[in-house]
């Protein structure tokens, strides 16, 4: 009986999405790599998927040679000199915390008891070295979130040891908003009162009013899923955006909140030209073309837009973003995924064909 019901819901899934996926397949028609009307991403400078590096979300040379020395050698006497010389005020500081805390993470999990020694001989070497408790505190969310289940035993006592190294981290460097952001992970973990979170979020906007960075993980905190709500996320995000400054990617934040708020099944094609997401993705794609060129967070939006503008079949504008972002997949929505830069090839395969069945090719493309 139970498999005559598997089956019977089983047709009716089909019933109800065969047709938009039939639609879907009507407009782009992906052919097999090596088919003579295969799209090649190639052809356009694009790197291959093995190459794509998931470590950051654009280019950063100094961060990525200073990783190759630290990891290879296991010294980390070179992380910590490029912290020293990373400003505090901007936002390239807590991407590079994130970063070598990310490699330390990633290398205890390849080499359980071994890997990341390098971060715990920098911390017993180095206490008062503000740049080594950033790191560790980062280490200990993104291990508490990487190994064990949220709500456990195991997750709150290695969040709470988190907080701890961030308040370590924030006295030794009184003014530097990185320690109070990688706080906001640990309150959305630990489930903090909305009391608890105005007070922590006055404190990073006090050292930086404008970070971008700051305001995605506090906007993580208010969304549906975790401990506020769509319309909450929604007033958070689009406030930011009014008040942002000029040149400043907060304009893009609605686009995140639109994201965050994704339904996990879609079957209304019309709800990516929808008001809502139209909006946002102007917002966005306005924020972008008035951000300096430098600005480390320009990559974060220009991936995220990426999405929207492949489902919207906008796809000038998707390639638009990708010929400035690939070769890094470090950033949302690719990191949610199991395998970054096969979620990332997948969506740059759609743009490369939706492009070129509208008549676009290499020659078109406006680098």
């Amino acid at each position: 009986m139970e498999i005559l019901w598997f089956l019977i819901a089983l047709c009716m899934l089909v019933v109800v999405i065969g047709p938009f996926l039939r639609s879907r397949r009507n407009r782009v028609q992906l052919a097999q790599p090596g088919a003579p009307d295969a799209a090649d991403p190639e052809t356009y400078g694009f790197v291959r998927q093995e190459l794509l590096d998931v470590r950051t979300p654009g280019p950063d040379p100094d961060l990525l040679d200073v990783l190759e020395v630290v990891q290879r050698t296991q010294e980390w006497k070179a992380a910590a000199q490029l912290l020293a010389g990373t400003p505090k005020e901007g936002e390239q500081r807590w991407q590079r915390v994130q970063a070598f805390a990310g490699a330390a993470s990633l290398e205890l999990a390849q080499q359980p008891g071994a890997g990341g020694a390098w971060l715990r001989n920098w911390r017993s070497e180095a206490p008062k070295d503000a740049g080594a408790a950033q790191v560790h505190a980062e280490f200990l969310v993104q291990q508490a979130w990487r190994t064990s289940t949220a709500g456990s035993d195991e997750f709150r006592i290695i969040l709470e040891e988190a907080r701890k190294v961030c308040g370590e981290a924030a006295l030794l460097a009184p003014g530097d908003p990185v320690p109070y952001i990688t706080e906001l992970a640990v309150a959305r973990g630990l489930g903090d009162s909305p009391e608890q979170f105005d007070q922590l979020w006055a404190k990073v906007i006090d050292r930086a009013p404008n970070h971008m960075g700051a305001h995605l993980a506090a906007l993580h905190h208010l969304c549906e899923k975790w401990h506020g709500s769509r319309e909450e996320a929604d007033h958070f995000a689009t406030t930011a955006a009014a008040r942002a400054p000029q040149g400043s990617l907060l304009a893009a934040l609605p686009l995140f909140a639109v994201y965050e708020h994704l339904p996990e099944v879609n079957l209304v094609n019309s709800f990516w030209q929808s008001a809502v997401v139209t909006k946002a993705m102007e917002g966005a794609l306005y924020a972008v073309h008035s951000a300096r060129s430098d600005d480390p967070m320009l990559a974060h939006v220009r991936h995220l837009l990426i999405v929207f503008l492949v489902n919207s079949e906008r796809w000038a504008e998707a390639m638009h973003q990708l010929v400035r972002v690939d070769g890094h997949v470090g950033a949302l929505p690719w990191t949610t995924e199991p395998d970054p830069a096969a979620a990332y090839a997948v969506y740059r395969a759609l743009a490369v064909a939706g492009y070129e069945a509208n008549g676009g090719s290499p020659a078109t493309l406006l680098h």
